[in-house]
C-alpha cells in the first residue's frame, strides 16, 4: 500500500452497515523489511509528515467487523422550484413513486407595449424550446394544456413558490399540443393559442390601455402548462427562454409586412413569479409514510432500502453513531481516507428510469433542515460518483470520500446531530429517482477506512 508516498504503515479498517457484533483484531506489524525496500526518494516525497511519536512506535493492523451506518429515507415538505433552471412538463407512472407530474406556472413581461395604430392582429403563439433534460420513455406521445391564471402568482409566505404551491387557473385551454418529444433536438415547439386572448393584448397595446408592468400585470397574471391526465410518457425540461409571441402586420404599398412582441417568463422580479408544481400520487407503502419533513423512515423498517427523489424532495440520510468507537482501539491514530460505497438496488434502474453520474451531499440538522453543502478535504463539492466499470458482472456503485466529515465527528468532543443527505445537485429542476440497497448481507454497502494506529513508547 502507498499513500502519499509513505509506504506500508497504515491499516484499512472495513465497516460494514447493521452487523451487531464487534470484533477487533490487533497485531503488530513486523516493518523492518519494508522500511528498509522503501527509497529515501519515496519518503522525503511524501505529503505525510510522520514524526518522532509514529516513527518509534508499534504499527497495528485492526480490522472492524462492525459500526453502524445508519440508513433512512426522508422527504421535504417542500421544495423550492421557483429557482428552478427549467420548465419540468410531463406526467408518469412509475412503479415505486407512483404517478410523477410535472406542470409549470409562470408570469410574463412584454419586450414592448406599444403597436402601431395602423397594425392589424394575426396570431398569438407559444414557442417552447427544449433544454436537453428528459425522464423516462421518450418514445410515447404527450399532450400539453396551456391555460391562463385566474389570480395574481403571489406565493403564500411572500418568499418563495414550491412544488406544493398551488395558483388557480381557468379550465379553458388557451392552446394544447400532442408531440412526440425529441428532447435532444434544437426545434422548438410552437402552439398556437386562442385569438380572443391574442387579440385581448393586440387592443389594449394598441389603444395605450395598458402601457406599464404594473398594468399589464393587474391585467394577465400569466398562464399555467399542464400535461394531460392521460398521458404516460416522460416529463421534458423546457428552457426558461421559452416565449410567447404576438403577431402583426401593417399594411404597405405593395405588401403587408409582419411584426411580433415576444413575451418572455419573468425570472427577474422578486420573488421570482414562477415555479414548477411536482407531485408524485400513490407511491409504494413505505413512502405513504413519509407525512412529515422531521419523519426519518429506517431501512430497517424498508426491506434495507433508501429512496431518492429530485423536486418532490426524497432524500437519503446517513449518520455514523458509532464511528468514535475508533477510541476503543489502544494507542494514537489518525484518519488517512475514508470511502463509502452504496450500489443502487437490482432492478430499480433501466433505461427509461436512468441513473445520473453523480449524487451531492449536504449537510441536514437534527430537524432535517438544510445547513450547507458538504465540501471534500481539498475545499470542493463532495460528490458521489457513479462507478460502472464492472457493470457487466452487475457491480456498479457510487462512491463518495468521507475522510474529512468523519474526522470532524471523530475529532469533536461533542456528539454531533447532524447528518448527511444524497441528493442530485439540481435537485429543484430534475426528477431523477433512485433506489439505493442498503443490505449489508448483499456486499452492497460498504465504509473503508485507512487508519494509522501507532502507540507512544513509554
Amino acid at each position: 500500500m502507498v499513500y502519499s508516498g509513505f509506504y506500508a504503515l497504515t491499516c484499512t479498517i472495513h465497516l460494514r452497515s447493521n452487523y451487531t457484533d464487534m470484533k477487533i483484531t490487533l497485531a503488530i506489524l513486523v516493518c523492518l523489511s519494508l522500511l528498509v525496500s522503501c527509497s529515501t526518494d519515496a519518503v522525503n516525497d511524501s505529503d505525510f509528515e510522520a514524526g518522532d511519536i509514529f516513527t518509534d512506535s508499534d504499527i497495528r493492523v485492526v480490522q472492524l467487523d462492525t459500526m453502524t451506518i445508519d440508513f433512512s429515507t426522508m422527504k421535504f415538505d417542500s421544495v423550492d422550484t421557483s429557482q428552478s433552471v427549467r420548465m419540468l412538463l410531463g406526467k408518469y407512472k412509475d412503479p415505486v413513486y407512483g404517478t410523477v407530474k410535472g406542470a409549470s406556472f409562470m408570469e410574463f413581461i412584454p419586450s414592448s407595449y406599444f403597436i402601431d395604430t395602423d397594425a392589424e392582429f394575426d396570431s398569438i403563439t407559444f414557442i417552447l424550446r427544449p433544454d436537453n433534460y428528459y425522464y423516462n420513455d421518450t418514445l410515447q406521445s404527450s399532450t400539453l394544456h396551456i391555460k391562463e391564471l385566474s389570480e395574481a402568482l403571489k406565493p403564500e409566505d411572500g418568499v418563495n413558490f414550491y412544488n406544493t404551491s398551488t395558483i388557480d387557473f381557468y379550465e379553458e385551454d388557451l392552446g394544447e399540443l400532442t408531440y412526440i418529444p425529441r428532447p435532444l433536438s434544437t426545434d422548438s415547439l410552437e402552439v398556437k393559442l386562442l385569438d380572443t386572448f391574442g387579440f385581448s393584448l393586440f387592443d389594449n397595446f394598441q389603444q395605450k390601455k395598458i402601457t406599464t408592468y404594473d398594468e399589464y400585470r393587474n391585467s394577465y397574471y400569466g398562464i399555467t402548462i399542464q400535461p394531460d391526465d392521460t398521458d404516460d410518457g416522460p416529463i421534458i425540461g423546457f428552457s426558461l427562454l421559452s416565449t410567447m409571441r404576438l403577431y402583426y402586420s401593417i399594411a404597405g404599398e405593395e405588401e403587408r409586412t409582419q411584426y411580433y412582441t415576444d413575451f418572455t417568463i419573468n425570472t427577474t422580479s422578486s420573488p421570482v413569479p414562477f415555479f414548477n408544481q411536482v407531485s408524485a400520487e400513490e407511491p409504494n407503502e413505505y413512502l405513504k409514510s413519509l407525512t412529515d419533513q422531521e419523519t426519518n423512515l429506517h431501512s430497517t423498517e424498508t426491506d434495507n432500502l433508501s429512496f431518492i427523489q429530485s423536486s418532490i424532495g426524497i432524500a437519503t440520510r446517513l449518520e455514523f453513531p458509532n464511528i468514535k468507537s475508533v477510541f476503543d482501539i489502544q494507542g494514537e491514530g489518525t484518519l488517512l481516507d475514508a470511502s463509502l460505497k452504496i450500489s443502487p438496488a437490482v432492478n430499480s434502474y433501466d433505461d427509461l428510469l436512468t441513473l445520473r453520474d453523480t449524487l451531492s451531499v449536504f449537510v441536514v440538522d437534527q430537524n432535517n433542515e438544510l445547513t450547507s453543502q458538504l465540501l471534500s478535504t481539498d475545499g470542493s463539492v463532495a460528490q458521489a460518483i457513479l462507478n460502472r466499470s464492472n457493470q457487466e458482472f452487475n457491480d456498479i456503485y457510487y462512491e463518495l470520500p468521507l475522510s474529512g466529515y468523519l474526522e470532524g465527528l471523530i475529532s469533536t468532543d461533542q456528539e454531533s446531530s447532524d447528518a448527511l443527505i444524497l441528493l442530485p445537485s439540481d435537485y429543484n429542476s430534475t426528477v431523477d429517482r433512485f433506489v439505493l440497497n442498503t443490505d449489508i448481507n448483499s456486499q452492497s454497502t460498504t465504509l473503508e477506512l485507512t487508519y494509522a494506529i501507532y502507540d507512544e513508547d513509554e
